[in-house]
């Protein structure tokens, strides 16, 4: 069978002015490509009428499968569901299930039911009712010449939920496609050009059905090998051996197997070790503790951190010297190797990352350094290495910046590739 293609249509004012991030169509996406179905558009349109109609129109042309989320809900603005029972020719009825479902989701929540609230169990009597486990506005099936348009809430939550328990299982019985296997390397510390033109030679002879896509990003460049064809276990071990030649050409800087986030790779590799980490840090403010502590079973590795913001918290937690400080500024080699020190020898940790700089671009009066300094150290248990570096951006993207920076220095100092 011929791969199948879908769109996704995101709808709601609130992602075309940049107040709400899209992240449900990168979510769909990621969940249709694990099937082999093709995303070949993703649009955004606002909470109108004519636009949502039109984009349907189009889409119902070049797609097999469309997905739309947003406007199910109970206000005015919420306009989907009346629009595509109008769209498909059907009328609005009440679903008794989904009626029951919303009055108990009100009873648990101590809520009073309003008569607007009936509106969540009205559905058009020629749909497919896809229940929404986790919450009122349930997703709709529509069909058309063979075509499907599977309409379900904006929130992202829900929208997951009615996918993993409802689409996906229809999507895998009813659809076959062509076999697709990705496999994927992190590499760190070059730009996309280098990588590329290390590779060069491999990429060229690359058969039409595997692609290689470049995936910069902060610090780093994520390779992904994608291949498609009839027979998945051939498919599998000849995308391993093309990944695998490159692997080896880039071996001085692959840092990780699999897309995974740069905080899991510094756990798993102190999890590998069973190393713990400590972190001091000021200009980013406890960003790189956050990352750290958004994977599953960090408190194996994980002490805990300081966020030595003011120069009074660098004297009097890390033992920072008042004089280096004021003759050396906050953000300078000296204080970051005490930072390190301090923080290692506070929280009893086998390594210790310590950050201090100026993320404005704007001079900070009593600094020596320019904008955009970031001083990093990184202690062990023989030894501590500092490094200087540079951000140019703003202030919140300098922040992520240094953070992945900082992981990145820790993972070198770990691996001994200082």
């Amino acid at each position: 069978m011929a791969n199948i293609r879908a769109s996704i249509i995101t709808i709601g004012d609130e992602l075309l002015i940049g107040q709400t991030i899209d992240t449900n169509s990168a979510w769909i996406a990621k969940q249709l490509n694990t099937l082999g179905i093709d995303v070949t558009k993703r649009i955004a349109v606002g909470d109108n009428e004519k636009d949502i109609t039109e984009a349907l129109n189009r889409e119902l042309t070049d797609a097999d499968l469309i997905f739309l989320t947003g406007g199910l809900g109970p206000t005015a603005d919420d306009i989907t569901k009346p629009l595509l029972c109008r769209y498909f020719g059907g009328k609005l009825v009440i679903n008794e299930q989904v009626l029951t479902h919303v009055k108990d989701i009100f009873t648990k929540r101590n809520r009073p039911f309003l008569e607007r609230n009936m509106k969540q169990a009205e559905v058009p009597d020629n749909c497919t009712v896809l229940f929404n486990p986790m919450g009122t506005a349930p997703g709709m099936l529509f069909e058309k010449n063979g075509k499907k348009v599977i309409s379900m809430p904006g929130v992202p939550f829900e929208m997951m939920a009615i996918m993993e328990t409802a689409v996906l299982p229809m999507l895998k019985e009813n659809y076959q496609s062509d076999a697709i296997e990705h496999t994927t390397i992190i590499t760190a510390g070059e730009g996309e050009s280098f990588v590329a033109e290390k590779i060069q030679d491999i990429e060229s002879a690359m058969p039409p059905h595997i692609k290689l896509a470049y995936l910069p990003n902060l610090g780093m460049v994520k390779l992904r090998l994608t291949g498609k064809a009839k027979d998945a276990g051939s498919l599998k071990a000849e995308v391993d051996l093309w990944m695998q030649q490159i692997k080896e050409r880039l071996a001085n800087i692959v840092v990780a197997d699999g897309d995974i986030a740069f905080e899991q790779i510094i756990g798993n590799l102190l999890q590998q070790k069973d190393k713990t980490l400590s972190l001091a840090e000021s200009c980013t403010g406890g960003y790189i503790s956050h990352l750290i502590t958004q994977v599953s079973g960090a408190s194996n590795y994980y002490k805990g951190g300081v966020v030595s913001y003011l120069i009074e918290v660098k004297e009097n937690l890390l033992g920072v010297s008042a004089e280096d400080i004021a003759n050396n500024g906050a953000v300078s080699e000296t204080v970051a190797i005490q930072m390190a020190e301090g923080v290692r020898k506070q929280l009893q940790s086998d390594y210790a990352l310590s950050i201090t700089g100026i993320l404005d671009k704007q001079p900070v009066p009593g600094e020596n350094e320019e904008p955009g300094t970031i001083w990093m150290a990184v202690a062990g248990t023989d030894k501590t290495v500092a490094r200087k570096f540079k951000v140019y951006y703003d202030r919140v993207r300098n922040k992520e910046s240094a953070s992945i920076m900082g992981m990145l220095f820790l993972w070198k100092f770990i691996n001994d590739k200082l």
